[in-house]
């Protein structure tokens, strides 16, 4: 596998992969371009740093010349850097298409001129949009109903289009809802387990009906790794977790596990354009050998401890301004990138 290039390899999903891949033999280097916004940290990557393998560089996939010198320095990229919450996307849609569209566009268009061997473009299940019953397969419309949303489908048709104009050998990830250590807590699980850890209320939406499918984190990884080792170009994989939960549901379940009751709990009208259910087939990638191996009750928990044992990573979020639109609790399920 030699070198590879990570986008977006300081935000959550990102790290995790980066974390994972650095303990590949085969693997003697990676980079990982990161603007470091928001949601990107430096800690997320801990020990990794350890490793010789590892060089960070901060920067933007944005930025052409930079891409166009690392990609020259690498044989295989890994696409994580997105912007990727919900509601974010409502006020600043400009600066999603700007990052996921013509972000991937840039990044393809050097992997085109320099002849990089693999390339995995990670995407999320949002594009097939709203399902109310059945599971969307690759081949399934993309619907997508949010700026967000929308934004990672014209990506993911940017991607391919160099696969199939120019042969870039491309492969497109689609996973469902990830979950797991060191998520920025602005997503359901991370959101609510910070408040519930500090005794604050949540807030659900309009009867918490909206169904999601669970996947941690590290078995997203391990997907993303298949692909990038064993997919075929052009293909896109649906990568989901098996565990479909209503937010009411995931709710009851944070607050056991945070030792708190329903009176924690308030409903508010439900934000625009929530989807009521996301579903997808993942047959294609169990071909690959896929198989989520996280239990989801077990998941969760290590993850609200890992909350609990670093109020160092998150509590001093709490007490900063915060950015656009977190202000709201929202039940978005949107993907980091997870740009990534």
């Amino acid at each position: 596998m030699d070198k590879v290039l990570v986008t977006g390899g300081a935000g959550f999903i990102g790290s995790h992969f980066v974390k994972r891949i650095l303990r590949a033999d085969d693997v003697a280097q990676v980079t990982v371009l990161d603007a470091l916004t928001y949601a990107g940290n430096h800690a997320n990557l801990g020990k990794g740093f350890l490793s010789p393998k590892l060089t960070f560089v901060h920067g933007d996939i944005c930025d052409a010349t930079l891409v166009d010198t690392l990609m020259s320095q690498h044989t295989m990229v890994v696409h994580f850097a997105a912007e990727s919450h919900v509601d974010r996307s409502f006020t600043a849609a400009s600066t999603f298409v700007t990052t996921n569209v013509l972000g991937t566009q840039t990044l393809a268009d050097a992997a085109m001129r320099h002849g990089i061997e693999r390339f995995v473009h990670v995407s999320t299940d949002e594009v097939y949009g709203p399902l109310l019953e059945g599971a969307a397969t690759e081949d399934y419309p993309l619907r997508p109903t949010v700026p967000y949303a929308a934004s990672k489908a014209a990506a993911d048709l940017v991607a391919l289009s160099y696969w199939h104009t120019y042969g870039t050998p491309i492969c497109v990830t689609r996973s469902s809802n990830n979950y797991g250590p060191c998520q920025y807590p602005e997503k359901i699980i991370p959101l609510f387990a910070t408040r519930l850890l500090r005794g604050e209320p949540v807030t659900l939406h309009d009867r918490g009906q909206h169904v999601r499918n669970w996947l941690h984190v590290e078995d997203n990884c391990q997907g993303i790794e298949l692909v990038l080792r064993h997919g075929t170009p052009g293909e896109i994989y649906n990568l989901g977790g098996g565990t479909d939960m209503t937010s009411k549901d995931l709710t009851g379940e944070l607050l056991r596990i945070c030792g708190a009751d329903w009176d924690a709990v308030m409903y508010v009208p439900d934000r625009l354009s929530n989807d009521l259910r996301y579903s997808m087939d993942c047959t294609k990638a169990a071909a690959l050998g896929y198989r989520p191996q996280r239990d989801f009750k077990a998941g969760l928990e290590e993850t609200v401890d890992w909350f609990r044992r670093n109020p160092d990573r998150w509590a001093p979020l709490s007490r900063s301004p915060l950015p656009a639109m977190r202000a709201r609790v929202t039940l978005d399920m949107a993907r980091e990138p997870q740009h990534v």
